[in-house]
């Protein structure tokens, strides 16, 4: 009997995923039957089960990559030296983060799908841990990024690092929502967006009599 290769394994275990991707992308984790994803995935019941016992199984595995890209992307934006402006940095996590879309490149789809693994944190235990997990290492990664941001006298010392971490953290998730709900949001935007903010100035305070 012939031996299969690690590279057509991991090729199949890739085409069930893309295709239940595809599926949750459309109709939701919970409305997605197994028979979607053997249909989408164009691939036998004996072939998908090889990989994963389930559905639940599959949607682990897609949140895990999904928290994975989106961690990767923000560590190795965090990580440049010297480290590029906020709007620079965001624009590069999100176009890293939608580089990661299904085959067909579909923005918004990919985006609800993010969106989906968030909300099914709330009912379940493991991607919650795997959540919270991911958040706490973008959290310290980006308050190591405002520490540099300051020791190159790029931000002014002022409210503590982890509250500009989470700021900035919070920006990309609003994006991601943004592109999930309406579609057709550039990272453009975004850097437009912050590097009008960060050019306000506050006004000086009215002259005492």
């Amino acid at each position: 009997m012939a031996r299969v290769s690690q590279a057509h394994l991991d090729a199949r275990r890739r085409q069930v995923l893309d295709g239940a991707a595809r599926c949750f992308a459309r109709n939701g984790f919970h409305a997605t039957s197994m028979q979607d994803v053997l249909r989408e995935s164009e691939l036998s019941a004996g072939a998908v089960y090889r990989y994963f016992a389930g559905k639940e199984e599959i949607v682990a595995a897609i949140a895990t990559e999904a928290f994975g890209v989106i961690r990767a992307a923000f560590a190795e934006a965090a990580a440049t030296v010297p480290p590029p402006t906020p709007d620079v940095l965001l624009g590069r996590v999100l176009r890293a983060v939608f580089d990661q879309a299904p085959p067909e490149g579909d923005r918004q789809a990919f985006a609800r799908l993010i969106v989906q693994v968030w909300t099914e944190t709330l009912r379940n235990p493991a991607l919650a841990a795997a959540l919270d997990e991911g958040y706490t290492a973008m959290r310290a990664a980006w308050t190591g990024l405002v520490g540099s941001y300051r020791a190159t006298g790029l931000m002014p010392p002022g409210p503590e690092a982890d509250h500009v971490a989470r700021t900035l953290i919070a920006t990309a998730q609003g994006f991601i929502a943004q592109q999930a709900l309406f579609g057709d949001a550039d990272p453009a935007v975004v850097e437009d967006g912050l590097r009008a903010l960060a050019s306000m100035r506050t006004a000086p305070a009215p002259e005492t009599p």
